[in-house]
Formats: C-alpha cells, structure tokens, sequence
C-alpha cells in the first residue's frame, strides 16, 4: 500500500480526437437500477497517509457495466487514492488555513442519478467525492487535477450556496488562467475593472474559436484544448497572481462568516459578489471621470436593486449587478461600460465596508435571513434522504444538518 505522497507528472497533452476516442468507451450509462437490475459494487479501504482514517473507494456496476474487460479495479483504486494524495498535498499547500479534509469515501460512478448527473463533471456531497471514469480522463489529460481540486475543496466548506463555488472556481484558476473565462462570472469584472481592461475582447476571441459539436468532448475541455493567443493567456496570468489576496479575503469571509456570504451572494444574485468586496476592501478604485450628479443617480440606482429581496424571498435568480448596468446602458448614464463598471465598484465600497475598510454583511431583515437558512436546511435534508445516498453519505449529511441548525440564527 502506498503512503508516500508523489508528485504525479501531468500526462502529454492529448488532442481533442484522441481525447474523443478515449471518452466514447467511458460515457456514463443509464442506471440499472431503473430497470429493476441489482447493482454490483467493488469496494476497498485504502490509507492516505499514515495516522489518518482509511477511504472507501466504490466502484458501483463495475460487473454490470463490463469495466473487467479492460480494468483492474484494484488498480483503478489504486490510481484514484494516488491522484487524491496529490490533492490533498496541493490543497494543503496552497491554502494552509483548512486544516481538515472529511473525505471518507471516494466513488467512481459509471452511471448517471440524482447525485451525479449527466453534464455534470463530479459532486461532492458528505465527506464523498463522486466522479465519472470520462471526468477522470478529462482531469488528467487536460486539467491536470482540477477538478478534483475543486470538489475536494467543496468538502471542507461550511455552508451551501453560490459563494462555495466561487471558492472552488478561485482555486481552479490557480493551475489554468483559462478558467478565468471559461467560468467568467465569477470573474470576469474584477479582471476587466482591476487587471485586464480588454477582457472583453479576449472572452469574445476565445470562445469565438470553433469546436467539433459531433464529438463527446464537452465544449468547454475542446477550447481548453485548442490553441489560444499567448500574449493574452500571459494577462491573463498576471491577474490570477493579482487575484490571489482576493481569494484568500475569500475564504476567510466564507469560513468566518459562512451563512451571511451565502445569504448575500444569493440575495443578489451575483457570483462574484464576495470577490468584488474583495476587490474594493484590498484594491485602489478604478477611476472614476463622471460628474457627481451622475454619480449620484447611478448610486441610487444601485441601492434600489441591492435592496430588493426577491432572489431569497420568492426563489427568484436575477443579478442585481447586471439589472443595475442593464438600466445605466439605456438611461442617462456613461456611454463607456468601463466608467458604469467602475461606479458599481465605487457603490460597493460605500455601501459595503465601513470606514476602516472592514466588510459589513449585516442582513437588513432577519426573517428573510432565517427563512433563507431553513430553506438550505431542507435542502440538505432532501438531499440525505435520497435512496441512492451511502451510509457515510446519510451519517455525515445528518452531522452537516446539525451544524446548520446549531449555527443557525
């Protein structure tokens, strides 16, 4: 059994063809558990690293599915604790402050259900991380671990919401600036107002390049794949390493204060929230050239959209920053995006943070914030009852409940 952690070299970049071969034999399959079939399971225990309690690695329907024609399931465990090790290494590295990874079961799944769906690329759920055999080849081959990176962080975050992913995607960046864009929400205003005033164009360019839609590549991996201008990957870069302190201010606001980042971030409706308070906490402002009375409408502007409930109150999803620049395109407002992006910054700064430049994310309204909680409560509880869950799944889903309640205003 190996405890040693090893650096595991990133594979040869593959083409998008060769890729598409590999990924026809690997596609997830219909559950045979709708028709009535038993499922077979693979199991095996493996130790990580010494001292630490071992994993469960599953392979559901590995006999139903035929893997034995060309798989050793020990040695796909073997490959799978390996590449986990390289993760947790990495993770702990790059953000000393989590100090406990739950991972207590790791399923390889060659079938699509509620908890894995077709489309999706891996779920974390309880102290498990589920993964189909195409994500696998995918996170080898092209993105050098990255999404495992991803939900393995996801298994330490606190709460639930749009501000865990905003957290993932921050570390994605971290090996590839190519997620800058291919997850752009979260990002992509920060970078044009702070870093790359072109980004724009550069989103434009990069997905403007054609891919194949008759292959099983997803689109996203096929323009990862495809060649792209050097000189904007290098800005590109050079922002991820400017964005770093945001991501960190990130963190800490997500673990420190999990329920109000959560509450905010969908109460507006706005990915990039806690970045972008991030932004205006740790970074000058962007220039600013319009008149105070402009300035002035376009505050009131947005402060009538910040205080609109309707997102957490009525189940609403509307970005109450896009509505915001939305009605300053068409009103009477700056002809220039830059100057319109650059006064939501501005707004930020003064609605948001204090005049010591601490972040405020006190609720408005208490019964809203309440019901918003109890609300990701039943969620998870939905979720723990699911037939499909495990037994660790259902243990630790039932532990992550209480936390919530306990936490809970």
């Amino acid at each position: 059994m190996l405890l040693t952690v090893q650096n595991v070299p990133a594979e040869p970049r593959i083409g998008v063809g060769e890729l598409n071969s590999l990924m026809v034999q690997h596609l997830p399959q219909k559950n045979p558990q709708v028709s009535g079939k038993s499922l077979t399971v693979f199991e095996q225990r493996l130790t990580l690293f010494p001292g630490e309690p071992p994993v469960t690695f599953l392979i559901p329907g590995f006999k139903n599915y035929h893997c034995g024609q060309c798989h050793q399931p020990e040695r796909l465990v073997a490959k799978a604790a390996q590449r986990m090790r390289g993760v947790f290494a990495r993770l702990r590295r790059e953000m000393p402050a989590i100090k406990k990874i739950p991972l207590r079961q790791y399923i390889i799944q060659p079938y699509t259900d509620a908890l894995l769906q077709r489309g999706q690329m891996a779920h974390a759920t309880f102290d498990t991380i589920r993964v189909f055999p195409a994500t696998i080849l995918i996170d080898a081959k092209v993105y050098d671990g990255a999404t495992h990176r991803h939900e393995t962080l996801h298994l330490t975050q606190p709460f639930l919401g749009r501000v865990n992913e905003l957290e993932a995607y921050g570390f994605n960046i971290r090996s590839s600036a190519q997620f800058l864009i291919l997850k752009y929400p979260y990002f992509a205003d920060v970078v044009q107002a702070y870093f790359v005033p072109e980004m724009d164009r550069i989103m434009k360019d990069y997905f403007a390049r054609t891919i194949r839609e008759d292959l099983k590549v997803p689109r996203e991996v096929q323009w990862f794949l495809n060649r792209f201008d050097e000189t904007a990957l290098k800005k590109l870069d050079q922002a991820v390493a400017g964005l770093i302190p945001l991501l960190q201010e990130v963190s800490r606001l997500n673990r420190e204060h999990p329920l109000k980042a959560a509450y905010w971030s969908d109460r507006l409706g706005i990915d990039a929230f806690l970045l972008e308070l991030s932004a205006v906490k740790l970074l000058p402002l962007p220039e600013v050239t319009v008149s105070d009375k402009t300035r002035a409408q376009a505050f009131s502007i947005f402060e009538l959209q910040m205080s609109k409930d309707d997102n957490t109150r009525l189940g609403y999803v509307i970005d109450r920053k896009k509505e915001s620049l939305m009605t300053l395109k068409y009103g009477k407002s700056p002809a220039a995006s830059a100057q319109r992006l650059a006064l939501y910054f501005h707004f930020l700064k003064q609605r948001f943070l204090d005049s010591e430049g601490n972040i405020l994310l006190g609720v408005p309204d208490p019964v809203d914030f309440r019901n918003f909680v109890e609300k990701k409560i039943q969620e998870v509880e939905k979720m723990v009852a699911y037939p499909g869950m495990t037994a660790i799944e259902r243990q630790a889903g039932q532990a992550f409940i209480e936390a919530m309640k306990k936490n809970s205003p």
